[in-house]
């Protein structure tokens, strides 16, 4: 039993340290927040090429190409790559697009691949040995670029001949649909403006989100390329470009929207693939950065970040050990008041992303316990896609389904729901014996942990039904965004 008792007593250290570096990270995005970005005008625009990755997505592709063919960047400096790899009605719809926009003059060019291999990376790799251009932007199918994204992202990467790519701030054209788009926004937003804004302020690993970004030519060609080995393609980029040298900058007074994921399934789903991922590139590249020249807080902080999702995996762990400790009464946990302690950082950085971002931000703070709960209910999502990382199970590049293919498509009924279910039990279990043995401090814990892989449980058994949230602007007639609609401001430059 002592021995459990360590082990339980060794997680919650390690999550403690988790959550003192996101506190860490917190105070560096206030120290550098205001900072202003260096910018050099230039006399000539450089040659620019605009990759868009695309994969039956209909639904979402002709808003992207109106944005798209609408930024004001020199037409005789700019190409746009239309790689599609669509294997529904997409493929003709984007036919007729690039048609019609190639006969107004647009510098426009459809590409299809042969095969799918290699998938988003692959398409962007078969796209760059034809792409022209120094400069390479990238947006995925789901974004409204704003019309000045170019002319204000371009000078940032001229300022610095070591900057190798610099990544836009996400902002939400569907936060407001339902729970569980907030709760994504949230989590969203305290990404960028308090993760990203951090580590670029701190010269620290920034990584390439893999939409609303430029890239300089030359950086991707010095660290080898887009690969395929991983299913966060963007982010290991990220990484060996910063081994090679190149700098990573992420310029928050530029914002580009995008969907969130507007189900539970799909936000799984997308989860799922980015744990994985993540997990894949830690394995892949922590070698190379704790052999790296890099000073060894950067290249602690380096595999905090790419070891974050491993908090999952801790998570269920310590609920599992959970059970046998609460057997014994005389084993009181007493580290649960560490792992309180820390948890405390994580309200902190939601905070203090809203005050940053939004002048009612009061008002959404009441999201914050919605995200804990999804999150604490998607640990055994995410602790599969780490195992299957590290046992080398390798799978298929899933799209995440946004607008209406995802809340008309028919999900089937994920099996993770009944072991979901059967921790939510569990942890109820565990809970009535902590009360039984007057551990109060436990009872909390275990009760979140029962909720919330009752809700995910429930979702993953359960679709969505489409009535119950709000489609996104995603179709081509009376529910599309209009252009003119989309509020590009940002509260830097308010």
């Amino acid at each position: 039993m002592k021995i459990l008792a360590a082990a339980s007593l060794a997680i919650s250290v390690l999550l403690f340290l988790y959550a003192f570096y996101i506190l860490a990270l917190t105070g560096l995005s206030m120290w550098g927040r205001g900072r202003r970005i260096p910018r050099t005008e230039p006399r000539t625009w450089p040659f620019v090429t605009i990759q868009l990755p695309i994969y039956n997505e209909g639904r979402v592709v002709e808003r992207l190409l109106e944005a798209v063919v609408a930024l004001d960047y020199p037409q005789d400096r700019l190409e746009i790559q239309v790689l599609d790899d669509s294997t529904d009605e997409t493929a003709q719809l984007v036919r007729r697009q690039v048609a019609y926009y190639q006969a107004l003059g647009h510098p426009i060019q459809l590409l299809r691949r042969p095969n799918r291999n290699g998938y988003k990376a692959g398409a962007l790799a078969y796209g760059l040995r034809q792409a022209q251009g120094e400069f390479i932007a990238i947006f995925d199918a789901d974004f409204i670029p704003p019309p000045d994204f170019l002319k204000r992202m371009i000078p940032v990467l001229l300022a610095d001949p070591a900057i190798g790519a610099v990544q836009a701030r996400w902002s939400h054209l569907n936060a407001e649909a339902s729970w569980i788009t907030r709760a994504q926004a949230l989590m969203l937003d305290a990404h960028f403006v308090v993760d990203q804004a951090a580590r670029s302020a701190g010269g620290l690993p920034v990584n390439f989100n893999g939409s609303a970004g430029v890239w300089r030519r030359r950086a991707i060609e010095a660290a080898g390329g887009w690969e395929s080995d991983t299913l966060t393609e963007d982010l290991d980029l990220s990484y060996r470009a910063q081994l090679a040298g190149w700098r990573v900058v992420f310029v928050p007074d530029v914002t580009v929207p995008g969907e969130i994921p507007p189900t539970l399934q799909a936000f799984k789903s997308q989860q799922f693939r980015w744990a994985k991922g993540t997990t894949q590139t830690f394995c892949k590249l922590i070698g190379r950065i704790w052999g790296s020249r890099w000073p060894w807080w950067k290249r602690l902080v380096a595999t905090f970040h790419l070891g974050g999702y491993f908090t999952n995996l801790l998570g269920v762990l310590l609920l599992l050990l959970w059970g046998p400790l609460l057997q014994h009464s005389a084993e009181r946990p007493k580290w649960t008041m560490i792992l309180g302690l820390g948890l405390l950082a994580v309200p902190l950085m939601y905070g203090l992303s809203q005050q940053a971002l939004y002048p009612d931000w009061p008002r959404r703070l009441w999201t914050i316990p919605i995200l804990f709960l999804v999150g604490t209910g998607l640990t055994l999502n995410n602790t599969r896609a780490i195992l299957e990382a590290l046992l080398g199970y390798r799978s298929e590049f899933q799209r995440t389904p946004k607008g209406e293919r995802a809340l008309n498509g028919r999900f089937e009924a994920d099996p993770m729901g009944w072991i979901e279910g059967a921790f939510a039990l569990y942890a109820l279990f565990l809970a009535w014996r902590a009360w039984q043995h007057n551990l109060d401090g436990v009872v909390p814990f275990l009760l979140c942990y029962a909720l919330s892989y009752g809700i995910v449980a429930w979702h993953s058994l359960i679709p969505a039904h489409p009535a119950s949230l709000s489609a996104p602007t995603t179709t081509p007639a009376s529910s599309r965004v209009s252009l003119d609609e989309v509020d590009h401001r940002t509260p830097f430059s308010r």
